[in-house]
């Protein structure tokens, strides 16, 4: 039986989407990204997830564009190649309701480096590191890096990173805020593991929510957050979920948070 390229793996709450070329480094091709696509908007209407993990297979988290395809004949234009498939990858990974958790194995290259740029949150193994490499070969960061990465480590570090094309090793990553945490390699998976356990058993509204809020810091003033965060909270003390954590809180237990 042949292994898909992406792997769904869902164990209760948590799914794990896996990129699954190892020997390749997980390089992105076409019917890679579609697969991709095809996962993340499937888990966007899963009520039953409400975390999810993205890492790599193998040695790599992903090298990025699989180079040797833009070689052959009748490859797409590249504009139009992240119109078609590595835009839309980006925007629902941002639109997903549910916390989406990088577990950064490996190197994370070009394409690969965005893709973990635009997760909710970063860990990293010890051997893991961040390249965007785009000016290497000519081209300019794409995949949302220039968004993403100015929000996560401020302009003067991105352009650093985007311009030097110099790799950021997991240690740097951790100093200047790329990443949350590092561990060993061994360790990875189970911290991913116990992370995404943990936003699992948040009320799920609230942390859509919560997400959302976080996503837009940048693009609103104070006035409109604090009007956002209070039209947020209007609907999160509405729920079910939140007359549910005052009852867990009042009698000492832990909540069972159902996403009404």
């Amino acid at each position: 039986m042949i292994e898909p390229d992406v792997r769904l793996d869902v164990e209760g709450w948590v799914a794990t989407v896996a990129l699954n070329r190892p020997a390749a480094l997980n390089a992105l091709t076409i019917p890679m990204k579609e697969r991709l696509l095809e996962v993340l908007r499937h888990l966007a209407g899963d009520r039953g997830v409400r975390a999810v993990v993205l890492t790599g297979a193998g040695r790599a988290f992903c090298a990025g564009q699989d180079l040797r395809e833009r070689l052959e004949p009748g490859a797409p234009p590249l504009g139009q190649e992240l119109r078609l498939r590595y835009n839309p990858i980006v925007e629902a990974l941002r639109a997903l309701p549910q916390p989406v958790l990088a577990a950064v194995n490996g190197v994370a290259a070009g394409a690969g480096a965005s893709l973990a740029f635009a997760c909710d949150l970063r860990i990293a193994s010890e051997t893991a590191s961040f390249v965007l490499a785009f000016g290497r070969i000519g081209l300019v960061p794409d995949s949302g890096a220039t968004w993403t990465l100015p929000r996560l480590v401020g302009a003067a570090r991105a352009a650093e990173i985007a311009l030097l094309n110099d790799p950021v090793s997991a240690a740097e990553a951790l100093r200047i805020g790329l990443v949350s945490r590092v561990v060993a390699p061994d360790a990875l998976a189970v911290e991913a593991a116990a992370i995404a356990a943990r936003l699992a058993e948040g009320a799920p509204a609230a942390m859509t929510m919560s997400k959302r809020l976080l996503g837009a810091a940048f693009d609103r003033d104070l006035e409109t957050a604090l009007e956002a965060e209070a039209e947020a909270q209007q609907a999160a003390g509405s729920s079910r979920d939140h007359a549910e954590g005052l009852a867990a809180f009042t009698e000492k237990r832990p909540p069972a948070f159902t996403g009404e």
